[in-house]
């Protein structure tokens, strides 16, 4: 990932105080550790999303929150990517992840969107692939009926005793891919179990989110 000018950081989430704390909000979750980290302020209003300018180390960054359902992210950030003129090759987008298990990080270059909706959107929306990725691993559960319901709920007890670790791994793994370049990051963080805690975490079946929230 370049790192000489201006890189746009998006983290995923549903708009509104009922998805704060839900699953699929992981990317909000990171992004805002990352604004207080770093003390940016993610408060300006534009495009249907709320973002913020600053500097991690020595790299100006742009941290975004499209305030649009996440089935509709792609709009907002074409429109901040046009605004600020960055390239999408010079985003990184930070979203929650059904295939990886919970407490797993993995920084991805370009790829397919796995059935998640908001990088579907943003895929087709902006016209390409090629951007990097930070998924957040929350796992899967067979407790659930639809993966809908499992993704807009809350994170569980045992979840919640790690979820601020978790959180604050996931932020070191922005701040490295920003500062040492994807390849490094990949290295430190892509593939390993950064929570030690077990949670339980079981396969469960059937489509991805069906929802127009997710």
């Amino acid at each position: 990932m370049p790192q000489k000018k201006a890189l746009l950081v998006v983290g995923l989430g549903n708009p509104g105080d009922a998805y704060v704390t839900t699953r699929h909000n992981a990317g909000f979750m990171v992004l805002h550790k990352v604004a207080e980290s770093f003390s940016i302020p993610v408060e300006k209003k534009k495009f249907d999303a709320l973002f913020g300018r600053g500097l991690i180390k020595d790299s100006e960054v742009i941290l975004a929150k499209p305030m649009a359902f996440m089935n509709l992210s792609g709009i907002p950030v074409q429109k901040i990517l046009n605004y600020f003129k960055i390239p999408f090759e010079d985003m990184l987008v930070i979203h929650d992840d059904i295939d990886l298990a919970f407490g797993r990080l993995q920084i991805k270059e370009n790829g397919g969107h796995g059935g998640h909706k908001g990088l579907k959107s943003i895929i087709e929306t902006v016209g390409s692939n090629n951007f990097v990725r930070l998924r957040i691993g929350i796992g899967r559960s067979e407790d659930y009926v639809g993966i809908a319901n499992y993704v807009l709920d809350q994170f569980n007890t045992n979840e919640k005793n790690v979820l601020d670790r978790m959180i604050e791994k996931a932020r070191d793994a922005v701040v490295a891919t920003i500062c040492k370049g994807t390849k490094k990051a990949m290295n430190i963080f892509n593939d390993k179990r950064l929570i030690t805690t077990q949670v339980q975490s079981s396969k469960v079946h059937g489509s991805r989110l069906e929802s127009d929230e997710d």
